[in-house]
């Protein structure tokens, strides 16, 4: 029974819970069996990965409550190591074909008129050919609400999803608010009776559906969609993806295979996303630290993304510079063999590394 539980899925504001830890209403993803009962309202994950981050897993909780858990002794492994009865081998079930939204549905949002309040915040940063540049190649749909579309299409152009979310058309911060959640296409049209309920979300990257277009570029890959979107009207000589979360870096991120791609997580998201690619070593996926060296104690606390940065140059009339390849970790360069022999010979003790900026030839 390891394997008995799983996230709830997203079906409205109802299926979300009040979470432990922050309190904060409809942001919590509880732990269901297969029947869809709730093993508890303590384990799940809470929606606020980056300003709550709880999650709490069935295999913590059966550590607090012993005697709930069936008399398993596999409860007690961890999955690479447990292993069941030498019995007839069973071939392990194939992948479950991906359901897409219908193509009709989808071009009726692709318009720039009415435009959404992600485009009206967009018209202060780029022009008007920049901006439709970017929908056209993004997808980028609009609500009736004048909400933003985020459409995930994969390599052969089929639309996996389609994620509707809300901003403040004057800061183009997202709205965070409950009576306006993050909401998804297919959950619509199922309410609405154009998809059956049997439709199951399968996720690509954000701007997955360029990686063929554009086989010799190189990828940037972000968190958030709007950034993504946002990058791309600074910096188009380079192909910006989206993973669409903080721990969306699972099988989803095959699909970079045999490309270069540098990494810019969030600024509160180094470590998680560090350790999470080295578990993908296929993929040439490096990890750049330049919001970790360069960043602000005001772009620590907010934790800020690389289009902050570029809309910060942008505003202060600076021009951009913003190194698209990763400054190197520091253990990276203490290990060098050079600056490892200098530390042992002098027997220095480092306190810090710092990023000395760039100067000009003719500066004194």
């Amino acid at each position: 029974m390891e394997y008995a539980y799983r996230l709830a899925p997203y079906k409205g504001k109802a299926s979300r819970l009040t979470c432990p830890n922050c309190n904060r209403p409809h942001c919590f993803s509880p732990y269901v069996d297969d029947a869809g009962n709730v093993l508890d309202p303590t384990v799940g994950r809470c929606d606020h990965e980056s300003s709550c981050a709880y999650h709490k897993t069935p295999a913590d909780y059966f550590k607090e409550h012993p005697e709930l858990r069936e008399p398993d002794w596999r409860w007690q492994r961890p999955p690479q190591l447990q292993s069941t009865p030498k019995q007839r081998q069973i071939a392990p079930a194939p992948a479950k074909p991906a359901n897409y939204l219908p193509d009709d549905i989808v071009r009726r949002t692709l318009r720039l008129n009415p435009r959404s309040f992600l485009l009206q915040f967009l018209q202060t940063l780029f022009d008007e050919q920049t901006i439709v540049r970017l929908v056209n190649e993004y997808r980028i749909g609009v609500t009736k609400d004048l909400s933003a579309i985020f459409y995930q299409i994969d390599e052969s152009g089929h639309c996996r999803a389609g994620k509707i979310i809300r901003y403040n058309p004057e800061t183009g911060h997202r709205i965070k608010d409950a009576s306006v959640p993050v909401d998804w296409v297919h959950t619509r049209l199922k309410k609405s009776g154009h998809l059956p309920e049997s439709w199951q979300l399968t996720q690509c990257l954000f701007g997955q559906h360029l990686l063929r277009t554009r086989p010799d570029a190189t990828v940037c890959l972000v968190e958030a969609e709007k950034t993504a979107v946002i990058c791309a009207g600074f910096l188009p000589e380079f192909l910006w993806l989206a993973t669409g979360g903080k721990g969306q870096l699972g099988d989803r991120l095959d699909a970079l295979y045999g490309r270069r791609v540098i990494a810019y997580p969030d600024i509160d998201a180094f470590d998680t996303w560090t350790a999470k690619l080295k578990e993908r070593p296929w993929l040439s996926i490096m990890v750049s630290d330049y919001l970790q060296i360069t960043a602000t104690d005001e772009e620590r606390a907010s934790g800020a993304d690389i289009a902050d940065r570029l809309i910060a140059y942008r505003l202060s009339g600076k021009p951009i510079n913003i190194p698209i390849q990763p400054i190197q970790p520091i253990q990276a360069i203490l290990s060098q063999p050079e600056v490892a022999a200098l530390i042992e010979d002098l027997d220095l003790q480092i306190t810090s590394i710092q990023l000395i900026p760039q100067q000009n030839e003719d500066s004194n």
